[in-house]
């Protein structure tokens, strides 16, 4: 049977395995999340270049600081980012960096960037 059959008939709670690490609720509150085009940006530059300070990720995406701690914290919160701290600075002084988890990743690849690679694929296939 195929995935999307299996999900399309089951509801609720019933959609996950019997001892599923994360509930429904939990699995959705990351794609709310990501439905936030800053929080998506900073996911998928996170997954794109890996470990990265909040002022790397700050210049590279051009958004004010303040800004970009808030969205950074929405998704350490639902699991999707992690914040690594260092015990001792380095070299530039920085003492934590944040970094994609592997449920952002997941969520990542197979949510939104596999829908614009679907897109792609079509425009290319019928020659748009």
């Amino acid at each position: 049977m195929a995935e999307s059959e299996r999900a399309g008939r089951r509801t609720g709670e019933a959609l996950l395995p019997e001892h599923s690490v994360l509930s429904l609720e939990e699995y959705l509150a990351m794609q709310r999340s990501i439905g936030n085009e800053t929080r998506f940006r900073v996911l998928n530059a996170l997954v794109e270049d890996g470990g990265q300070s909040a002022s790397e990720l700050r210049d590279r995406l051009d958004v004010q600081s303040n800004v970009l701690h808030y969205h950074l914290d929405e998704l350490v919160a639902v699991g999707l980012v992690e914040n690594r701290k260092r015990k001792e600075p380095d070299a530039e002084g920085l003492y934590s960096f944040y970094r994609a988890t592997s449920l952002g990743e997941g969520i990542l690849q197979h949510g939104v960037r596999e829908l614009i690679a679907r897109e792609w694929d079509s425009l290319e296939e019928y020659g748009q």
